[in-house]
């Protein structure tokens, strides 16, 4: 986690998404996303509020999680900037950068979030596909009998 004057910085990864976060403690009344004008409790995700980024109700119960459980879910204002991945991966790497952001601020939480395992890294990524292998990672090329 990187510190700036203005914000925290942390950086979340799953599979091939990353999710680069910036949380603002104190919102200055000129903090601007786009047209937007960005306030407390807000959360933004690559210019777009989190709820029609990720529009289904499971994926918000997922990303305030780690917000619910430190009690923090109104106090900062957030932007996110999220690549590669589908929308799963997103998801869960945008929650690894929303932990790991929020562990610098408090070791008291940092525990919290270690316990609930949002700070752990899923390192399971797809397999590359093999030279010869006919396509996929694991397929073999069919032999021919005669």
């Amino acid at each position: 986690m990187k510190d700036n004057k203005e914000y925290k910085f942390a950086v979340g990864k799953r599979k091939a998404a990353v999710a680069r976060v910036r949380l603002y403690q104190t919102v200055k009344a000129g903090l601007m996303l786009g047209e937007t004008p960005v306030k407390k409790g807000e959360i933004f995700v690559n210019g777009k509020k989190i709820q029609e980024y990720f529009k289904d109700k499971v994926s918000k119960a997922i990303y305030e999680e780690p917000l619910k459980i430190t009690n923090n879910l109104e106090k900062f204002a957030m932007t996110i900037k999220v690549s590669g991945g589908g929308t799963k991966s997103q998801l869960e790497a945008v929650v690894h950068a929303i932990s790991r952001v929020l562990s610098g601020m408090d070791e008291k939480d940092k525990q919290i979030l270690r316990k609930n395992g949002f700070l752990t890294r899923d390192a399971r990524v797809r397999e590359r596909r093999k030279v010869g292998m006919g396509g996929k990672a694991r397929r073999k090329k069919q032999s021919p009998k005669r």
